[in-house]
């Protein structure tokens, strides 16, 4: 349980780790506001808990501070705003460096990518960071992903954005802790999601692709789980995969040997000959 979280609103909760964790919270004593781009899931989820829907496209700078003013305004005080949404669609044709296959065929991966897993993080701080500055403190909580410290192989667009998620994540904890404002970053490695196959609610976590089942696939709700004992304990990295942590250490103490290693790593998964 966090102590004096009275609301919360979760982006991205209409699926996930963002419905595991509107649960969660909810069950923990909470007033969650349920918001995605997908309302009708964000209805179905609120409904559950006598939660509050409200449909908002975290791309959209407008949408985002005008979700923040809507629940301020008729709800109270944003305890805890945990800006979870986010996408990512590979590489197309092995290409690092594709474009198409955005949010729609026509679309920049790049640009959806850093509009929803960078930028999304930022229209949320700007809407909130005077307001909770004003009153001495708040919770902001990112969700990124252990690409942000290592690397997804075959979404090069997902692991450069989520490793700027991070950076920006490490600002917000830098300039404004000493003003009272907690702010932490989530890095799970696979989890029991649609992003990677699976469907809502599934009792699986089995499935996947692109070695996600290297670290075992953890359950949308043990991510939940995770991600709130990490913020009672006021942690600023979340890693609901430890063995994330032993990775990027691995990384920092010899990036060269790393990247072979996952030279190596990419062959396999491609079935290319070593």
């Amino acid at each position: 349980m966090i102590a004096d979280i009275n609301i919360a609103v979760v982006t991205g909760g209409g699926h996930g780790i963002g419905r595991a964790l509107c649960r969660r919270l909810h069950d923990d004593g909470a007033i969650v506001v349920v918001a995605d781009l997908d309302l009708a899931a964000a209805e179905e989820v609120a409904a559950e808990m006598q939660g509050i829907a409200i449909g908002v496209d975290v791309a959209d700078e407008t949408a985002v501070a005008a979700l923040v003013e809507r629940v301020e305004n008729d709800i109270g005080e944003i305890d805890l705003f945990v800006s979870n949404a986010g996408v990512g669609f590979g590489d197309a044709d092995d290409n690092a460096a594709s474009k198409h296959g955005g949010m729609h065929a026509s679309d920049d991966r790049w640009e959806a990518c850093w509009q929803v897993n960078v930028m999304a993080h930022v229209y949320a701080a700007r809407a909130l960071l005077p307001r909770m500055l004003g009153r001495g403190g708040g919770y902001l909580v990112n969700v990124a992903s252990a690409a942000g410290l290592l690397a997804q192989i075959g979404d090069a667009a997902y692991t450069a954005t989520k490793h700027a998620a991070v950076g920006f994540a490490e600002s917000l904890a830098i300039t404004h802790g000493d003003a009272g404002i907690r702010v932490s970053v989530v890095c799970p490695q696979a989890v029991a999601t649609r992003m990677i196959g699976i469907e809502d609610d599934s009792d699986t976590t089995e499935g996947g692709f692109g070695g996600n089942e290297v670290d075992g696939i953890l359950s949308a709700r043990e991510v939940a789980d995770c991600v709130v004992d990490g913020l009672a304990a006021g942690r600023f990295m979340i890693l609901p995969h430890p063995q994330a942590r032993d990775y990027f250490q691995r990384k920092a103490a010899d990036h060269d040997r790393w990247i072979r290693g996952m030279q190596r790593f990419r062959r396999r998964l491609a079935g290319e000959q070593q």
